[in-house]
């Protein structure tokens, strides 16, 4: 069902998919970018529906725990993390994907806000370095009306490097919000 609903949201809105996981890349930390929107997430998850890929998004546990609402939560990719017990969020989402079996592709916005930030979190690198896995460029370009996978990054150990070969890649993107996106 969710698969019909993302092909009609993408044919309806002018969208297309441009790339896939491959089986190589399909357990790994997947930055999506420009983050400009709200519907950001709504293109990005029809797209890993469209793509059959296993997308997971860390939240709060306690956005897992009400009653009718947590399921849905869960059912969508939801990775619940307990913040309560002083858990740092890279350590936790680093023990997530060691201790989760088979293909898992967490989601991260390196910007971690939907506005212009020049200097981004460096979380998601240290999660894929530790975890062992790759990351994986995701994007919505809504100039082309693109969601789309690019290259896949191996942590290097030059984290000022890696990251500015992955900025240079999204600032060919343009998010909803032009103005907000990667400089």
């Amino acid at each position: 069902m969710a698969k019909l609903l993302s092909k009609a949201l993408f044919k309806l809105s002018g969208w297309k998919l441009k790339g896939n996981l491959t089986p190589e890349n399909r357990r790994c930390v997947m930055i999506a970018a420009p983050h400009t929107s709200n519907w950001d997430f709504v293109y990005a998850r029809a797209a890993f529906f469209l793509m059959d890929a296993p997308l997971r998004v860390t939240i709060k546990k306690e956005f897992v725990e009400y009653p009718l609402v947590g399921g849905l939560i869960k059912s969508m990719g939801a990775l619940p993390v307990d913040r309560s017990k002083n858990t740092k969020m890279v350590d936790a989402m680093i023990r997530i994907i060691k201790d989760t079996p088979g293909d898992m592709c967490v989601m991260v916005t390196p910007e971690g806000t939907r506005k212009y930030q020049p200097r981004w979190r460096r979380g998601f690198y240290h999660v894929a370095e530790g975890a062992g896995v790759p990351i994986v460029l995701g994007y919505l370009d809504y100039a082309k009306k693109e969601a789309g996978v690019g290259p896949t990054i191996y942590p290097s150990g030059d984290i000022d490097a890696d990251i500015e070969k992955i900025k240079a890649f999204y600032r060919t993107k343009t998010g909803k919000f032009p103005e907000q996106g990667v400089r």
